[in-house]
């Protein structure tokens, strides 16, 4: 018998089912872009005072120590809101602290335009606008970037990071000719509706996390939200209390003091006005310190890879060291015009503007590991302490000696003790002197 074989071949499976099409961009995406426009907001609320000083001493007679304490009670609610924000945006959500922040400014900012005494700039620009923009700080990016990010992270963080300085670029020469141009009311209207424009994208754009919109964060695995954490306003509290039994913490914050009393206390605050002093226009000094903005991302770019390749102490010894001797140079530097020494000056303290952030959270991160970034909260707020002393002791000398010369040579003295002061950090045990260094 001939056993015959089946060649007919076996009939077509069935197609699959259409798997559900995925969005070409991802929702994580918008809402980073979201933040990126709201920070670039917040660079204009922090671009104006330094721009304020001048008109209104002239307008209403005011001492620049009594502008300048305004701005110092902004700088230190900046910073010491800022450990708490988080906590704020665990327990009411992002889109809902946000919204109220912006709106909380918007109406600082344009109560200033009635004030008629000094004890209402405190209040309006001071109290309201301190805490208003303290809730948009660092932790703003962090929640955003760790609640909607698996991948991209560094990247995003970045450029979160990157649009205060680009906010600032784009502000300062529009606020700076409205003050000149047509007074200090217009810029404070303009920094209300910047501030009001922005809340209507908070709130239709902005969600708390991907779940409410039954996505998966961008590059990771969809997880159910988290209920509202309660607690983490007593842990803050707590990381402090245990970590200010420790010699690094203080060392840190001090360092971190000094950095914020030499950049947002004095250039931010006072650069203009030193250079108007000099016969420098208001435009132009304000675009001198924009353009710092710009080398300000480069810079922190750069100490980033130097931190993963050199040890964070060090680094930080060289940072505030250079920044102090150009601290030194700058007050025979101010002249009626720009000129290359000048140039050279801003593209150098650009450079150095934030290049301390790198390596301060590198060494929170090895010396209090889980909670470095709380630590790293607090080390901020120190930062913004150190700021709001100097922008109102730098308005305080200058009605007493005429002249911001004292204030820069003591800056640059502040500077050689924050270099000594990180050189005195220990390395923690076990930790290699320096990171490898990686591809």
């Amino acid at each position: 018998m001939t056993q015959t074989t089946d060649t007919t071949a076996p009939p077509p499976a069935p197609p699959a089912p259409p798997s559900p099409r995925r969005p070409r961009i991802h929702r994580a995406w918008f809402v980073a872009a979201v933040a990126f426009v709201t920070i670039i907001g917040a660079a204009a609320f922090r671009s104006l005072p330094g721009l304020l000083i001048d008109p209104l001493h002239g307008e209403f007679g005011w001492s620049r120590g009594t502008i300048g304490l305004a701005v110092s009670v902004n700088l230190a609610l900046y910073g010491l809101t800022a450990p708490f924000a988080a906590a704020l945006m665990d327990r009411f959500g992002i889109r809902r602290v946000v919204a109220v922040a912006l709106t909380v400014i918007a109406v600082g900012s344009g109560l200033t335009v009635f004030m008629s005494s000094s004890w209402q700039l405190v209040l309006y620009w001071g109290l309201l606008v301190g805490l208003g923009s303290g809730s948009m700080a660092l932790a703003f990016a962090a929640t955003v970037t760790d609640r909607w990010f698996t991948e991209r992270r560094g990247l995003v963080t970045g450029i979160l990071t990157a649009a205060s300085a680009s906010g600032q670029l784009i502000f300062l020469p529009l606020l700076s000719w409205l003050v000149e141009e047509h007074g200090w009311r217009p810029a404070s209207v303009t920094v209300a509706l910047s501030a009001l424009v922005v809340v209507p994208f908070v709130w239709l754009l902005l969600r708390d996390h991907p779940a409410d919109v039954g996505q998966a964060p961008y590059g990771g695995v969809y997880a159910e939200k988290s209920a509202p954490v309660t607690g983490a306003a007593r842990r803050t509290v707590g990381v402090l209390l245990r970590a200010a039994r420790t010699g690094p913490f203080w060392l840190l914050a001090g360092t971190f003091a000094i950095c914020g009393a030499t950049t947002n206390g004095l250039v931010q605050t006072h650069f203009v006005p030193a250079a108007h002093d000099h016969g420098m226009p208001i435009t132009a000094a304000a675009s001198l310190l924009a353009v710092i903005g710009v080398f300000d991302v480069v810079g922190t770019i750069a100490s980033g890879w130097f931190t993963d390749r050199f040890e964070a102490r060090r680094l930080l010894s060289v940072y505030y060291a250079l920044r102090g001797v150009s601290l030194l140079f700058l007050p025979m530097l101010l002249a009626p015009s720009i000129h290359p020494p000048m140039i050279f000056f801003i593209v150098f303290y650009g450079l150095d503007w934030v290049a301390t952030v790198p390596p301060t959270i590198a060494l929170c991160r090895e010396h209090y590991g889980e909670d470095s970034a709380i630590v790293f909260g607090w080390v901020l707020a120190s930062h913004q302490v150190g700021a709001a002393v100097v922008a109102f002791a730098g308005g305080v000398a200058r009605d007493v000696f005429g002249s911001y010369d004292v204030v820069w040579y003591a800056s640059g003295a502040l500077c050689a003790a924050a270099a000594l002061m990180a050189l005195v950090i220990r390395r923690r045990p076990g930790v290699a002197a320096s990171p490898p260094p990686t591809a």
